[in-house]
């Protein structure tokens, strides 16, 4: 039988190899604060290509330069933008692989010397800048430019976006008690504090009708904040905008310590996946990959999204692969070392 772990998934027409995603993570690489591509991107994203991972989703990119978690963010607030990414996707994609792109806004985790808007004006922590509360006008941009920044992914050729609502960065803060303190129809009840992401999803719909992933901090960590199944509801209202799967990660609206263990936040993508009946990707300290079929055979999750373990190991697949007793196909021109 084959493992689970090598099996195709199909999501709006897109099919992705094998159940092996490459989770976004930061890279902090462009240079001189444009947000563009560079040649250790190419290098990067290509080599986990080559080593047959099935879907690759390029790290946080940002949709203003006001939402850059730092200033070597890569962007997409520009059409200056596309070239680069154009050239990536072609690259990612003459391997095998699949390639996605996250649509992110850091809010008051950005790092910059400008000014940086949040729901609320609430410091991250002492440390970290005052952010200004955002006005009527500074949402309705930020949705136009979450919007452009689709149409943008689509002209570059991306096969999935994934909308980042996780991690404490902007979207997150608005679903979050603990950061949106709002009077307005963006705060208060839990469907208010949806709203910023509803319209994101919904201007994002009107360019991009391919697979829509949105990943979420499905636990806050702190006894007045969000829980897994608070994110019941919200995926069962994302499910009916159409968005495709939520991508299940946790923690980093307000600092918090977290008790971190192998596969520690498996059990909240089940609970979504569940509770809501909708797909979910599992991400966190996932390593192995009897780990992996785990959760796949058990369906606590429909992908698995690997972060560090492929910085580790780009070839990770053929060591899961003879793991689990499969074949795989690897480049041909590795054969002789491919065994």
């Amino acid at each position: 039988m084959t493992a689970k772990l090598f099996t195709p998934y199909t999501i709006k027409g897109v099919t992705l190899k094998n159940r092996i995603v490459m989770a976004p993570m930061c890279m902090y690489s462009s240079h001189n604060e444009d947000g563009h591509i560079q040649n250790w991107h190419r290098t990067h994203y290509t080599t986990r290509a080559v080593g047959q991972v099935g879907l690759i989703i390029v790290e946080a990119t940002a949709v203003t330069p006001q939402g850059r978690i730092s200033p070597q963010d890569l962007g997409i607030w520009s059409d200056d933008h596309i070239k680069g990414l154009q050239e990536l996707t072609e690259l990612v994609k003459e391997h095998g692989a699949k390639i996605g792109i996250q649509l992110a806004h850091a809010g008051r985790k950005a790092e910059l010397e400008s000014e940086i808007i949040a729901p609320s004006a609430i410091r991250f922590n002492e440390k970290s800048k005052l952010p200004k509360e955002m006005t009527k006008a500074d949402i309705e941009e930020t949705i136009a430019a979450f919007k452009k920044g689709a149409e943008r992914a689509a002209k570059a050729g991306f096969d999935i976006i994934e909308i980042h609502g996780a991690h404490g960065y902007l979207i997150n803060e608005f679903l979050s008690p603990l950061t949106n303190k709002r009077t307005d129809e963006y705060g208060g009840s839990a469907e208010n504090r949806y709203r910023f992401l509803r319209e994101v999803i919904e201007a994002v719909k009107t360019v991009w009708d391919g697979p829509l992933f949105v990943r979420v901090s499905a636990h806050d960590y702190h006894e007045d904040g969000l829980k897994p199944e608070d994110y019941i509801t919200f995926a069962k209202w994302m499910k009916k905008q159409g968005v495709d799967l939520i991508d299940v990660s946790s923690g980093a609206v307000v600092p918090a310590k977290i008790n971190v263990y192998p596969g520690y936040q498996v059990k909240y993508a089940e609970t979504i996946k569940n509770g809501a009946n909708i797909p979910t990707g599992a991400v966190g300290l996932i390593t192995t990959a009897i780990q992996a079929e785990e959760i796949l055979q058990n369906e606590r999750a429909d992908l698995v999204f690997l972060a560090r373990e492929l910085l580790r190991d780009p070839y990770w697949p053929r060591k899961a692969a003879k793991e689990l007793g499969e074949e795989i196909i690897g480049p041909k021109q590795y054969e002789r070392g491919w065994i």
